[in-house]
């Protein structure tokens, strides 16, 4: 149990590329998978490893985000002394700068008990043992471990993400970025491991010199000056840092082999809990290879998708390959293949919408208004 370990999690993610999602949302509170958000993951991988003190820095318009964390109860986080503490205390995006929020809120890490820090983002959806990781860390007397994931299609996914170019003895000697023109790559997973002393160090320092406004900007440009080394992540990661990237991860989990792992009985995700009736299905209605959450009521056809709660499906619906988020109606004879839609959003009757496997169509939240 990693109870001398403190959790931060940075919410510095770059949001332009998904931005029909998180225009009223930071991703790290993007629905997911029917029931869960996106920061559900590494908040269970964390709580899951036994640590107990966790801080999120989150940046300003984050209320879905507080409204889903809560107390932190889901994740056995609500108490007095440690637990989830949430801080967005801060004007500027965390995706240019950093550094100002984590000095002006420098006292929760002065004041923290624990000796070491797993420092992560959101955005890489996984499950993960933290405790092999720190065990590792410690024995090597490193400053940082770093976590990424080998991979045989960079060319196709993870482009934007950091890669890591290591040497045969697992020191990282730069870092760079996926730019699809090649395929085997080392993902960072954004996971760092260091002494919270150092955390504090780096902080202080990008304040006094004035040259760096982010964590990891001073990690990368000093990695001849300090011992960082590289920790290979062998299970399945999944990074949503885009439209096109959330689209095709999410069909990716009505994949029983993928949903088993990820979803472990070994280490849960947990999540806000709601409570619904279990969902409803008409005699005449034909569900395949879908997810479906409770609260719905399913009278039409549903065709490798995720409902979300609280979704109507209506006699006569045709939907295939779509992602309905909660609290939708779909309207009698509608046809929708290869849609996304936001919370709220209501397809009148005999609309069809469609949009392409790789490209989805978005139907944005409109609550006044039916498509």
């Amino acid at each position: 149990m990693l109870k001398n370990c403190l959790g931060i999690i940075n919410l510095d993610e770059n949001e332009d590329k998904i931005r029909e999602l998180t225009r009223n949302r930071p991703l790290a509170s993007v629905p997911i998978a029917g029931r869960y958000r996106i920061i559900d993951f590494i908040l269970s991988n964390l709580t899951n490893a036994g640590i107990e003190s966790i801080g999120i820095f989150s940046k300003m318009q984050s209320r879905s985000l507080m409204d889903h964390l809560s107390n932190g109860r889901p994740w056995d986080l609500n108490r007095k002394i440690d637990g989830l503490r949430f801080f967005n205390f801060t004007t500027t995006d965390p995706c240019i700068d950093d550094i100002t929020n984590f000095a002006n809120n420098i006292e929760y890490l002065y004041r923290a008990k624990q000796e070491y820090v797993i420092f992560t983002s959101s955005y890489m959806i996984c499950n993960i043992d933290f405790k092999d990781i720190l065990k590792n860390h410690i024995e090597s007397d490193y400053d940082i471990t770093m976590v990424y994931k080998k991979i045989e299609d960079a060319d196709e996914n993870f482009c934007g993400c950091e890669t890591l170019n290591i040497d045969e003895k697992g020191n990282i000697l730069s870092i760079g970025k996926n730019i699809g023109n090649r395929k085997n790559a080392n993902v960072g997973m954004g996971i760092f491991i260091m002494k919270k002393d150092f955390l504090i160090h780096i902080i202080n320092e990008c304040i006094s010199s004035g040259h760096y406004r982010k964590v990891k900007s001073f990690i990368y440009n000093s990695l001849d000056n300090l011992k960082v080394k590289s920790y290979e992540f062998k299970g399945y990661l999944a990074c949503i840092n885009s439209l096109k990237s959330y689209y095709k991860r999410s069909v990716e989990l009505l994949d029983h082999k993928i949903n088993k792992e990820l979803f472990s009985l070994e280490r849960p995700i947990y999540t806000k809990t709601n409570d619904e009736i279990p969902a409803r299905y008409t005699n005449d209605c034909i569900v395949k290879n879908s997810i479906i959450a409770n609260g719905c009521l399913i009278e039409g056809t549903v065709e490798n998708c995720i409902i979300f709660r609280r979704v109507k499906v209506s006699k006569g619906a045709m939907l295939k390959n779509c992602i309905i988020l909660q609290n939708c109606i779909i309207g009698e004879n509608a046809k929708l293949y290869n849609i996304i839609t936001d919370k709220h959003v209501n397809i009148g009757d005999n609309k069809e919408l469609r949009g392409d496997i790789t490209i989805p169509l978005v139907v944005e939240n409109n609550v006044r208004k039916a498509y």
